[in-house]
């Protein structure tokens, strides 16, 4: 799992930034946000990563803040949400806790702006959603913006699992349900027995 680059920004285009790390070229899906925020190339940088699997491709996807790849792990968990629209969500706000209120708060309209889609679709992100930002943006990605140290280790076995579980073919929806009232700080190895026996795929 690759959890963040540290290079040199080789080259960017209008979706993607090229990081060069010791030799090794790396194209990165990123938000607009964040590739406005991008030194100039050949300056050195530093992005969070996600690595997306499917069955055809794996590609990878970066991020400036913790804060923006939580939202973008939450929003493609959603049904019918891929990774160009979680980027397209992302663009659309000035911050990604702009998209979180807008989420929480179950404005429809505001949610419909992100590019691709449309009321029934934001409806269902609003629906899926909410129940995990309701209760406040400092319990979800900490007072400073950032998820809380304890919060981001869970974050990272979390992300572990459920990575290993949509490369084994589970659906974003089968893998949310099997996580559901997983142990805190168990590992990503744990987390990973305890949704595949709730799959029923082991003993």
């Amino acid at each position: 799992m690759i959890a963040f680059l540290k290079g040199v920004l080789a080259a960017k285009t209008a979706l993607s930034a090229y990081i060069e790390v010791q030799g090794v070229g790396f194209a990165v899906g990123m938000s607009q946000a964040s590739l406005a925020k991008l030194p100039e190339t050949g300056q050195p940088v530093q992005v969070y990563t996600h690595l997306h699997v499917r069955e055809d491709e794996m590609s990878l996807y970066g991020f400036l803040s913790l804060e923006e790849q939580t939202l973008f792990e939450q929003l493609i968990g959603v049904s019918g949400v891929g990774p160009k629209v979680a980027l397209a969500a992302l663009s659309a706000f000035s911050s990604p806790r702009d998209l979180a209120s807008a989420i929480a708060a179950q404005d429809v309209a505001a949610v419909q702006r992100i590019p691709g889609v449309g009321k029934k679709t934001a409806s269902r992100i609003i629906l899926e959603l909410k129940g995990s930002l309701d209760q406040g943006f400092d319990q979800l990605f900490g007072a400073d913006g950032q998820p809380a140290p304890a919060a981001s280790a869970q974050g990272e076995a979390l992300k572990g699992a459920r990575e290993a579980l949509l490369s084994m073919g589970f659906t974003p929806a089968e893998v949310d349900l099997s996580l559901k009232g997983a142990p805190e700080e168990a590992s990503a190895e744990a987390l990973l027995k305890y949704a595949l026996k709730r799959l029923g795929t082991a003993s």
